[in-house]
């Protein structure tokens, strides 16, 4: 790691106590002139650190994306987060499919302060805005047949409801099967992509993006959707910094991952604003009305139809078009 680095690691970890140049010298075996050349430099990226006391450094609490940000509030017993910060991307997504092509590790995290050419499903263009969301992709690498494979577009959104919910008093429900809404406006989509091997049949790469919206002003979104998305703080200030909601995130979802059992698919089964309601979707250039009766633990929404059959939707397949009480 750099001194830059240390340092704000030391101060995020000393906060909101003050911590003397001599004592980060001599913890780092730097030099004072070192110490103080890594404050400069993180005060010019933005963060905020109060100094010229002989009290020493003070890191106040900002919401600069940073990858020492994360990794303080990451449990401990997680796999090593290998962690990028961008200024902008294009789409994280195809920055981790660079880094998969490159032969990056597994669990190498791309979070980007914005997209300028966010896309979602069925490659939907989504709003984002520099230092309002969350945009980030992470690679894992299972070497899985699709068989075995960890539903991991649930997993993923029962995690962001969770952490949401952990660290704000904010409720969340998910659109089957890859969105997440509050009060009735959607917050955040989910992206899964799959990397096979052709020879062995295994899926050797996974990556999953999300889009997170977390501080727009309802105002600030274009006028087409001000009344279909939100921000997890639309009118006010933020109550916890994107570093801390990354973290939890990311400590949930591989909590989940890490479970020998599906009780998270009961979790996301009861979070589904779908469940119990009429539905109109398209499927094959056809179109079909029916109840949505359940979710099996594929992530499979079950829509009984009007004449008594049934059809399994898996995702990638479809598109909700109606949905009603």
């Amino acid at each position: 790691m750099s001194t830059r680095s240390n340092v704000l690691t030391l101060l995020m970890e000393k906060a909101p106590n003050f911590i003397s140049g001599e004592e980060m010298a001599q913890q780092l075996s730097v030099s004072r002139t070192a110490i103080w050349k890594a404050v400069n430099e993180l005060k010019k990226e933005g963060h905020l650190i109060n100094s010229g006391t002989n009290k020493g450094y003070q890191y106040q609490p900002s919401d600069i994306l940073s990858a020492e940000g994360i990794q303080l509030h990451l449990a401990p017993d997680l796999p090593k987060l290998s962690i990028k910060i961008l200024e902008g991307s294009a789409s994280t997504m195809d920055d981790a499919k660079l880094s998969a092509i490159l032969g990056e590790p597994a669990n190498t995290l791309i979070v980007a302060d914005t997209q300028e050419a966010p896309k979602g499903r069925f490659g939907r263009p989504f709003f984002a805005k520099k230092g309002g969301g969350i945009y980030m992709s992470i690679l894992l690498r299972p070497n899985q047949v699709f068989e075995e494979m960890a539903q991991y577009t649930t997993i993923m959104a029962v995690a962001i409801a969770e952490a949401i919910e952990e660290l704000t008093d904010q409720i969340t429900e998910i659109k089957w099967v890859n969105d997440l809404y509050i009060n009735g406006k959607k917050v955040c989509g989910i992206l899964s992509e799959a990397i096979s091997d052709v020879e062995s049949g295994q899926i050797t790469t996974i990556i999953i993006g999300m889009g997170i919206n977390f501080s727009i002003r309802q105002e600030e979104f274009p006028e087409e959707i001000q009344q279909k998305a939100t921000s997890l703080f639309s009118s006010s200030l933020p109550t916890i910094t994107r570093n801390e909601l990354i973290s939890a995130i990311w400590n949930h979802f591989y909590t989940i991952l890490n479970e020998d059992n599906l009780e998270y698919m009961e979790r996301y089964r009861k979070k589904s604003f779908v469940l119990g309601k009429e539905v109109t979707f398209v499927q094959n250039n056809q179109e079909y009305q029916g109840y949505a009766a359940t979710i099996n633990n594929r992530g499979e929404l079950i829509v009984q139809l009007h004449d008594g059959s049934e059809k399994i939707l898996s995702s990638g397949e479809i598109s909700l078009k109606k949905i009603q009480s």
